[in-house]
């Protein structure tokens, strides 16, 4: 099987990955219509294929199986023509992504979002730590092209609209 790279490629993939409650969902739906692209929500991904090894009780999470979940992934994104949705980023292959969007959102706004989704204290609490100490965005610099990776802000439907 060939190496799956931009060159051989006829449509860009594209990873928008941030903290739980940046709008990653909202704003992969919106950039795939506009663009004419496929939505691959990896976390709906993960739950249909069993790509996990057990779930996390205190945390409401799975414990990913990240070589199920590349495999599975694998030939969904070979040909391109994909945004890619998920609040982690380091297990994707580099090859993978012509563009990575860190969504960013101001912790007031996170906190919001992350309370109307009734996360528990402790999740919550861990999803803000990881947005402040910019955990998402390290881990996307440390994995990716510096060309490709770009950190936008989220925080109002404006804001989303425009990334």
């Amino acid at each position: 099987m060939a190496s799956l790279t931009a060159k051989t490629r006829s449509l860009p993939n594209i990873l928008i990955t941030g903290t739980p409650g940046t709008g990653k969902t909202t704003t992969s739906a919106d950039i795939a219509e506009a663009l004419n692209l496929k939505h691959l929500n990896v976390g709906d991904i993960v739950k249909s294929e069993k790509c996990y090894e057990s779930r996390d009780e205190e945390f409401d999470s799975y414990i990913l199986d990240d070589d199920k979940l590349i495999d599975e992934m694998e030939p969904m994104v070979e040909d391109g023509g994909c945004v890619v949705d998920f609040h982690s980023c380091e297990m994707f292959p580099e090859r993978w992504f012509d563009l990575v969007l860190v969504l960013r959102a101001n912790t007031e706004v996170l906190f919001d979002r992350l309370t109307e989704r009734n996360y528990s204290e402790k999740k919550r609490e861990e999803n803000m730590t990881a947005e402040i100490m910019q955990v998402v965005a390290e881990e996307a610099r440390e994995s990716y092209a510096e060309e490709i990776v770009h950190e936008v802000q989220s925080n109002t439907v404006e804001d989303m609209e425009g990334n």
